[in-house]
């Protein structure tokens, strides 16, 4: 983990969209604070790199309409996100008052970014079905373990996943499931297509784990080998996935596409 431990700010990402010829980013939470939400709101301010921020917000605690409140006014809040794959409960997401919290989102515009492992499939099902009106995001298309090889269970439970159609999924966070210095381009296809299938290019966005994607790859590298993915479908699919289904799940503003 040594390349992560330094500080990554705008000119970094900078740095690296422009190499990986990226116009637009949606910058993630990696700590549950309010502080770090509101820091990601004041960098977005500081540049039109960044469209939108998901943060965090307290989403079990009983005063979490009134933190939604303030913190929505700002334009650029696009989504909540819990990071439910570190949590000791695995059925953590099934929480009353945690979907207490994630019904109150909807109210305020916002989406909910589901950050899990392949083994909280199952849960996570039944945690979309109780809020058929919520917007989500899969991340990382729910991390299978690509390393080990395994294929199954993860594609018959993406493929349920995929029929909400109130889902999205982000291609992203594959490379550091792969082997982090041996991983191969074959490692990673099978799921790509899998996700691919069951989603659609509507429903299938390019995402880059930046900076954590570093362990493994780095951003150029990543988007070069998503586009080679997609080459082959038509224009308009190429660029749901590389721009357009992004800002219709995140409701973004970008004047034009990547190329």
């Amino acid at each position: 983990m040594e390349c992560l431990r330094r500080d990554f700010l705008i000119p970094g990402l900078q740095a690296a969209t422009q190499q990986a010829g990226i116009i637009g980013t949606v910058a993630v939470q990696a700590r549950q604070s309010l502080e770090e939400t509101r820091w990601l709101l004041t960098l977005a301010d500081s540049t039109e790199l960044i469209l939108g921020v998901v943060g965090w917000v307290p989403l079990i605690e009983p005063d979490v309409t009134a933190q939604l409140e303030t913190l929505s006014t700002h334009p650029k809040l696009k989504s909540v996100r819990h990071i439910l794959q570190d949590e000791a409960d695995d059925f953590f997401m099934l929480r009353e008052d945690f979907n207490r919290g994630v019904s109150a989102l909807k109210d305020f515009d916002l989406r909910y970014d589901i950050l899990i492992f392949e083994r909280h499939l199952a849960q996570a099902l039944q945690f979309v079905d109780r809020h058929p009106n919520q917007i989500f995001i899969l991340n990382h298309i729910a991390k299978p373990r690509i390393k080990d090889h395994i294929y199954s269970p993860w594609a018959t439970n993406i493929a349920e996943l995929a029929r909400r159609q109130n889902v999205y999924c982000k291609l992203s966070g594959m490379v550091t499931e792969a082997n982090l210095e041996e991983w191969t381009e074959s490692d990673l296809r099978p799921y790509f297509d899998q996700v691919l299938r069951v989603f659609g290019p509507k429903r299938l966005m390019f995402g880059s784990d930046w900076p954590v994607i570093l362990l493994a790859s780095d951003y150029k590298r990543w988007a070069g080998m998503v586009r080679s993915w997609i080459v082959k479908l038509s224009a308009t699919e190429q660029a749901a996935i590389a721009c357009d289904t992004a800002k219709s799940a995140y409701g973004l503003s970008l004047t034009s596409n990547p190329g």
